[in-house]
């Protein structure tokens, strides 16, 4: 039985449930009606923390008539890191370091005076945390124009993102992609952000503009799908060991 990450299909079960293997350490696999899940590529769907398939199992059970993969992110995460990413750690710690040459946090606006107050204050604090915990020192920049980090740098990201399992670099990518930040993504799996502070930071331009002339519906629409991304994201990190 394979999950579904595609457009939405008649939900064809009546109960979503946890199942522990017999491995050492134990897996635990989420079942649907008694069946084993497969991930899309046919793998199976097993995680190795009980909360994680709980919380996978939660996300099934609330499907109503017809399964919304939208309303399921953390299954989609956990499909990718079984996927996509074990197997590939190397390739997507690279892609995740990638980051660090556009990282958000260094790209400083040249106006207006406000706006640049805001940024100076609220993401200092965090290059401040990043070089005392880490020695991480980005060159910072104004405006659009691209900025060049030390090789250094990104070894030392590296090394304080730390030991990371497929499922953890898989949370870990889609925070890293969604705030365009390594930064931010630091401070939330090093508990120094909650969840909340660092999609705040990572929104601090956009909401000056939504200050100033106000939010349509649809970018409201696009921002809370991808609020819930990044708030799955931060659950599996939380839930996995490294």
């Amino acid at each position: 039985m394979s999950t579904c990450d595609g457009p939405r299909r008649k939900r064809f079960y009546k109960a979503a449930t946890v199942a522990e293997t017999a491995d050492q350490p134990p897996l635990f696999r989420l079942l649907l009606d008694g069946r084993t899940v497969r991930t899309p590529a046919k793998r199976e769907l097993a995680v190795p923390s009980r909360a994680l398939a709980e919380a996978l199992a939660a996300e099934w059970e609330a499907q109503r008539d017809s399964i919304d993969p939208l309303s399921m992110p953390l299954s989609r995460i956990v499909n990718s890191a079984i996927d996509g990413v074990a197997g590939r750690e190397r390739e997507v710690r690279a892609a995740i370091l990638a980051y660090a040459d556009g990282d958000l946090l260094c790209y400083f606006a040249a106006e207006p005076e406000e706006l640049i107050d805001r940024q100076s204050q609220r993401w200092g604090t965090v290059h401040a945390w990043a070089k005392k915990t880490f020695a991480i020192e980005l060159k910072l920049g104004v405006g659009v124009m691209p900025v060049r980090q030390d090789p250094t740098m990104l070894t030392r990201i590296d090394d304080a993102i730390g030991p990371a399992s497929p499922l953890a670099l898989a949370a870990i990518h889609v925070i890293t992609t969604l705030t365009g930040s390594t930064l931010l993504m630091l401070a939330l799996r090093h508990d120094r952000l909650t969840p909340q502070e660092a999609w705040s930071l990572a929104h601090l331009d956009e909401d000056y503009q939504i200050e100033r002339w106000g939010e349509d519906a649809e970018a409201r629409t696009r921002r809370q799908r991808r609020w819930l991304e990044l708030a799955a994201a931060s659950r599996v990190l939380a839930m996995v060991q490294n």
